[in-house]
């Protein structure tokens, strides 16, 4: 059996769709391409597709990864052209590789996410990172599937900067519990109630920590 790693994009109107939904377009553009899928045993066999730390929905993203079991080898590059002929509009496989030996979830320790916060009023949005920043500890809440969820946020993040009045660029590192860029928005309004209702995030990237870096998890060793 061969495994490959896909990173894909989720643009546009795609940002909108679930994991769930992007899973089930992901299949069926797989069936349509012919691509010779390894399946798990059983009563009722699944395809092998394996995924990790996907956005939350309404994220855009440059950076979400899966993995595939195959059970026949593949050429990365054709079998992503081939899957780019068959996916909805707004869904783009970005690179494919053969995987590393390391756990896909385990180079997956760091994001940089991008958020805008159109009309903010000039300066609001640097004073209230600033003081974000200044905190130890900021701690937020989140409805999850367990119920309400009280965590730190600000721990989790390693950068932040404001490169104009509505825009943040972040960057988190993953832990458990898993902080959000929508977390850290929370912790934002919650110092500055003068803020945009809506906030646009878009991940950038996510692998391994290297440096002070974040590195390419499908060909990262």
């Amino acid at each position: 059996m061969q495994k490959l790693r896909l990173r894909y994009a989720k643009r546009g109107a795609a940002r909108f769709t679930s994991h769930r939904d992007f899973g089930r377009a992901l299949e069926r553009a797989l069936r349509r391409a012919d691509v010779p899928m390894a399946y798990s045993s059983g009563f009722n066999p699944h395809p092998r597709i394996s995924y990790a730390n996907a956005a939350p929905t309404s994220a855009a993203s440059e950076a979400e990864y899966v993995e595939l079991g195959l059970a026949e080898r593949c050429d990365p590059e054709k079998l992503a052209q081939a899957l780019n002929e068959s996916l909805p509009t707004g869904f783009l496989i970005l690179d494919a590789a053969e995987a590393l030996p390391e756990a896909l979830g385990d180079l997956l320790q760091a994001s940089d996410w991008e958020i805008a916060l159109a009309g903010a009023e000039p300066g609001v949005l640097a004073d209230a990172v600033s003081r974000f920043l200044a905190e130890e500890a900021f701690e937020v809440e989140r409805m999850t599937k367990n119920g309400l969820r009280t965590f730190d946020a600000r721990g989790a993040v390693l950068a932040a900067e404001v490169p104009d009045d509505s825009t943040i660029r972040l960057r988190i590192e993953h832990g458990v519990p898993l902080v959000r860029p929508d977390d850290v928005v929370t912790a934002l309004r919650s110092l500055e109630p003068r803020l945009p209702k809506l906030a646009l995030l878009t991940r950038l990237s996510q692998g391994p920590l290297r440096a002070g870096s974040i590195g390419d998890p499908l060909r990262t060793v």
